[in-house]
């Protein structure tokens, strides 16, 4: 009944397996697939550092192939993705093009103002993602769709790999604890591309009053969700390498403690610390730094666990892990003093932080999310694009 919803997309490689020798093309780099939707238009861009196509940023081409772009969007961290997380984005000018940059990240609703979208007539969406429901760049092209069809206005999603693809694992988020790092209902790690997960926002009518986005998403060439995809350039700041951003849906947690995760170090969320975690002898102190200013617990010797050594199969294997977290609940011994109210906009459910408390074990709490990790994976099967 949902076959419809594919009739704005081009499938031409979609079903392709990935093999060794035969490397994944992003959506980017499929120029004969979006050129001819932009010949005669006006466009924007919303894109980062991360929007390559193959050694030329998408800017940088589609100015060389002498496309109109009247405008470039930038999400959080900026469009050169430096900013800290959270930090508020200043619109300016890119100085290489002379494009002006609108960002809208620290801007209220997260929306273009009406005479922004008046300015173009296609939107020209590519970022990285990571594929977890905190990580904020789906948010901000859910927000985008939606101001398009407020407009009338075409989006084009360039598809990219999520390297955190091969897996769904997490509660749904309930939407109570709806927040800028937790804008839809599904599971922590979701598992799609972000083109898959725009066709999703349409055709389960996510967007306010069910409004649906004129939608064309440009598949990758060569990919499944099994594909081990490394990212060529970090997605921010504080994902500086695949092993973060494996560990990322685990130790992301911290961020809802009293804990530290690494900002402000050479290898955040790659280890947890505090300066009362007690019997180690691991040791890390947070400082500002580029992409982390005002980490927490700065300038504060911190013990805690290094994590860098953890084989990337058993970080996968282990999915959503809440066990970093419960040991170092057990270590402080703070109570609910060690939670931070941010932490449920984080897990997105009410039950963790008591199950925990409890004295329950991460296996006893996976448990309780299982039938949501079924229910979504039915209901995200007519918006994939590429195998399982």
């Amino acid at each position: 009944m949902r076959k419809y919803f594919f009739l704005p997309i081009i499938l031409f490689s979609a079903f392709i397996y990935a093999q060794n020798d035969v490397s994944v093309k992003v959506g980017a780099e499929l120029t004969d697939a979006y050129f001819p939707l932009l010949k005669g238009k006006q466009v924007a861009v919303m894109t980062n550092q991360t929007g390559m196509a193959g050694e030329e940023h998408l800017v940088d081409l589609l100015k060389r192939n002498h496309f109109n772009i009247v405008g470039i969007f930038s999400p959080e961290h900026g469009f050169r993705g430096t900013a800290d997380a959270g930090e508020h984005v200043s619109s300016s000018v890119d100085e290489k093009t002379g494009i002006p940059i609108w960002s809208l990240y620290g801007s209220g609703s997260g929306k273009p103002s009406a005479d922004k979208m008046e300015q173009f007539d296609v939107l020209l969406f590519d970022l990285q993602d990571v594929g977890l429901r905190f990580y904020t760049y789906y948010a901000s092209m859910a927000r985008l769709m939606d101001a398009c069809a407020e407009h009338g206005k075409k989006m084009i999603v360039l598809d990219r790999p999520n390297p955190n693809g091969m897996y769904v694992d997490g509660p749904i988020l309930d939407m109570k604890h709806k927040s800028g790092v937790g804008w839809l209902p599904i599971p922590v790690v979701h598992g799609m591309t972000l083109g898959e997960l725009a066709l999703m926002i349409n055709g389960e009518k996510w967007l306010p009053e069910g409004r649906r986005c004129d939608l064309t998403v440009i598949p990758c060439e060569n990919y499944t969700h099994q594909t081990r995809y490394e990212l060529p350039i970090a997605p921010s700041p504080n994902l500086p390498n695949m092993h973060a951003i494996y560990l990322y849906p685990s130790t992301c947690l911290f961020e809802g403690t009293v804990m530290s995760l690494g900002r402000g170090t050479p290898f955040p969320f790659e280890v947890y610390g505090h300066p009362n975690y007690r019997g180690s002898d691991f040791t890390f102190t947070p400082r500002s730094l580029p992409g982390a200013k005002n980490p927490p617990l700065r300038n504060q010797k911190c013990y805690g666990v290094d994590l860098r050594g953890l084989p990337d199969e058993q970080i996968i294997a282990n999915g959503f892990d809440l066990s970093y977290l419960i040991d170092a609940y057990r270590n402080l011994n703070m109570g609910d003093k060690f939670f931070t109210s941010f932490f449920e906009k984080l897990v997105g459910v009410d039950y963790i932080r008591r199950d925990i408390i409890a004295g329950k074990s991460a296996g006893e709490i996976k448990e309780k999310w299982f039938c949501d990790v079924v229910k979504f994976k039915q209901q995200r099967k007519p918006y994939l694009i590429y195998p399982e």
